[in-house]
């Protein structure tokens, strides 16, 4: 049966993990490599990834790359508005053509509807690179970063300030499978789907909100953060006055576990959800988390292929 990575759930907390390690010991191997060099064992030689982008990307578009290239493998990048996708083609035929072509897909895009239909149509696995609802791959790095700097996933504290988005609905599905607590400060109106808290607690998570951002980050071992409108988002201006008090400066990481980490996935409004001296200072790791993109996404292409 073909494995799609389009949610955290579809792998489950046991692979979850198993990916996590995965990602740990094959980081670990490349300590001073050149970063284009293949694994040893290069466990994807001769596959190839299709990647669709129909939305901007940095991170998405050089660490699927990257982890391609150091699995053995190699990449094809697809821009939507130079696709035959791009022209009106079904994302059905689409599915079904990129199957007899290519290894695995990943797309990044808008509704998360599409990659649901993309996926129904091919034979070949499918990854959830962003959509408006989730964004599981970027979640899979945070949780890598998070272990590698000490913390154990169950019974975590992690505050999240700001707009319930697609960052946050995957953070809140990871607290229900990996059985930590997620307290989201931010304004009345902006809470994430439902959907996605009702199936972290029923799964053992915790998801507690305020509108004080200080009681979010109270005791934390984790801040995280992400930019207050998202790519096609409306209502901006709305929404960053909105958004104000929830601002993670010095003052509100001082609220927070004496150890405890910055985290942001980027790109990041410096001045607006976040300050320069919080994302400069020795509490941010969103370097390392940036890095951490590619070797956990190494891992769920390595899982995509029943090898994890």
């Amino acid at each position: 049966m073909t494995r799609h990575f389009i949610d955290l759930t579809d792998a489950g907390g046991d692979a979850l993990a198993g990916m996590l390690n995965d990602a740990l010991d094959r980081k670990a191997t490349r300590d001073s490599w050149p970063k284009g060099k293949p694994d040893a064992d290069a466990p994807l030689d001769g596959r190839v990834l299709a990647m669709i982008f129909e939305k901007n990307s940095t991170r998405t578009r050089v660490s699927f790359d990257m982890a391609m290239r150091q699995l053995g493998g190699s990449a094809i990048i697809l821009e939507a508005g130079s696709t035959q996708l791009g022209r009106g083609e079904t994302v059905a035929d689409t599915a079904r053509v990129l199957s007899r072509m290519v290894d695995a897909i990943m797309i990044r895009t808008d509704d998360h509807a599409k990659i649901e239909e993309l996926a129904h149509h091919a034979s070949v696995p499918v990854i959830n690179g962003l959509t408006d609802l989730s964004h599981p791959c970027q979640i899979m790095a945070d949780l890598l970063t998070v272990v590698e700097r000490g913390h154990a996933l169950p019974g975590l504290q992690l505050a999240w300030l700001g707009d319930g988005n697609n960052v946050l609905h995957s953070l809140i599905e990871a607290a229900g499978l990996m059985k930590f607590t997620v307290r989201v400060g931010g304004p009345a109106g902006y809470e994430p789907d439902g959907g996605f808290v009702e199936r972290a607690r029923a799964a053992g998570g915790e998801v507690i909100f305020t509108q004080d951002p200080r009681e979010a980050v109270a005791g934390a071992q984790v801040v995280v953060t992400d930019t207050w409108v998202s790519m096609g988002q409306a209502g901006g201006d709305v929404h960053i006055a909105a958004m104000q008090p929830y601002q993670v400066d010095a003052g509100l990481m001082g609220a927070a576990a004496q150890d405890a980490i910055f985290m942001h996935c980027l790109p990041a409004h410096r001045g607006e959800e976040v300050t320069d001296e919080v994302m400069d200072g020795p509490q941010s790791v969103i370097w390392d988390e940036a890095e951490n993109r590619i070797h956990a996404q190494k891992s769920i292409l390595r899982w995509v292929f029943g090898q994890i």
